[in-house]
């Protein structure tokens, strides 16, 4: 069987991106597990090579039907649209438009971005998340952070916390948990035990702190079990956590960003990975951001991006597998 090819895009060339994704290729394990293009800037990543006295060859090639994919060699499409001296370290309109522009491929890793540069650089996307829905043309999708401890799906992701409430309804949350139960099943080969976080504190104890869990939370876990699902909530988060932690769940479903990244990154930030369920190509990332504070300096853990790439290529190994024509995450 042919190793899957996998897709790395670069992110902000400013940040951590080159130097983890060098890092996790330096690594035989990894860059044996499948076959890799680096989509970015040559220029830019033969100068995080010789910051780290990185020995593997990167060869620029224009295009991916040019891809040979020789051993100990790692081929680069490439972009070069940025002077080699670019500086580390800060949000930029140069940078965060190079980085949009790197994340147009068919099957991805992505390295992170930043999206005050995105800004910047006039593209009004809040993520990667977002921006490869666009791509892909569709409106099917969930954000969700992978670890060790923890799965968490998230109904709302990048938006202001006082935006929340306006945007949950039963048709999202039930849409989440549906995406959720037909990813994870595929995965796993067997029915997902998927917990429901609630929005309110103590799920709103009968409505006396809020009563969204009765008029669109639970009527959406109701319908999903209805449907079949094993799908069970609202339950607090401040003890939901701990219990899906342990094992009793597959998943937790939550309503909003920080809600299920701070229990994931508390227990699994090294090892934590994004993966846009619903798209109908793979896409994995780190879990990270640009970490410009030490952009440059040679330091940063590619811990992420390794197991953004590992599970990749589990996916990608599962599609064929199942025969499909195409490396789709909805045989994740």
């Amino acid at each position: 069987m042919s190793k899957p090819i996998i897709a790395i895009t670069m992110g902000d060339p400013a940040g951590i991106g080159p130097e983890v994704i060098l890092k996790a290729l330096g690594q035989d394990e990894v860059r044996e597990s499948a076959r890799f293009l680096i989509f970015g800037d040559a220029n830019i990543l033969h100068r995080e090579a010789n910051n780290l006295d990185f020995k593997i060859p990167l060869v620029p090639i224009p295009e991916v039907s040019q891809a040979e994919f020789p051993a100990n060699v790692l081929e680069i499409i490439n972009l070069t649209i940025l002077n080699p001296s670019l500086e580390h370290g800060r949000p930029m309109a140069a940078s965060g438009d190079a980085s949009f522009r790197y994340i147009k491929a068919d099957a991805v890793v992505t390295a992170p971005i930043s999206k005050e540069a995105l800004k910047l650089a006039g593209h009004g996307y809040p993520g990667h998340t977002e921006i490869l829905a666009e791509l892909c043309k569709t409106d099917d999708y969930a954000m969700m952070l992978a670890g060790p401890h923890l799965r968490v799906v998230l109904c709302t992701i990048h938006v202001p916390y006082t935006k929340v409430p306006l945007l949950l309804s039963k048709e999202l949350v039930f849409k989440t948990i549906r995406i959720t139960h037909e990813s994870l099943s595929r995965y796993l080969g067997r029915k997902p035990r998927i917990a429901v976080a609630s929005l309110n504190p103590h799920a709103g104890e009968g409505g006396m702190f809020g009563d969204e869990e009765a008029r669109f939370i639970k009527p959406a876990v109701d319908e999903a079990y209805s449907k079949g699902i094993d799908a069970s909530g609202p339950y607090p988060p401040d003890t939901l956590f701990y219990r899906a932690s342990k094992g009793k769940y597959d998943a937790v479903v939550c309503m909003y960003h920080d809600q299920g990244l701070i229990p994931l990154k508390l227990l699994d930030f090294e090892k934590g990975v994004n993966v846009t369920l619903g798209l109908p190509i793979i896409r994995t990332s780190v879990d990270h951001g640009t970490a410009f504070d030490i952009a440059g300096k040679g330091i940063a853990d590619s811990s992420s991006m390794v197991e953004a790439v590992r599970m990749a290529v589990e996916m990608a190994d599962r599609a064929v597998r199942c025969n499909t024509n195409s490396h789709s995450n909805k045989d994740f």
